[in-house]
């Protein structure tokens, strides 16, 4: 998976270079390497990396509850009742 991420980083910064040296001579071509290689790295490399990164994890101890706001001031657990 980590490789898969670095390729899709990769061919998404040489697709918005290229798009960039080609934007003098080819607008439209150019504005479809740069958009392309926009949109890889957002939709396909960001939610892999994401979905690599917190997989194992439990997202409730990265949400802000007032549990975690307690345990972050050093306060007791508020009980239920």
């Amino acid at each position: 998976m980590k490789y898969i991420i670095i390729l899709v980083v990769i061919a998404a910064v040489t697709a918005i270079s290229y798009g960039f040296s080609l934007e003098d001579t080819e607008e439209k071509l150019a504005d479809k390497y740069i958009g392309g290689g926009t949109l890889s790295l957002f939709l396909i490399a960001m939610p892999l990396f994401l979905y690599k990164e917190s997989k194992g994890k439990k997202m409730n101890d990265y949400m802000l509850t007032e549990e975690n706001v307690r345990k972050m001031q050093g306060k007791p657990p508020k009980k239920k009742g």
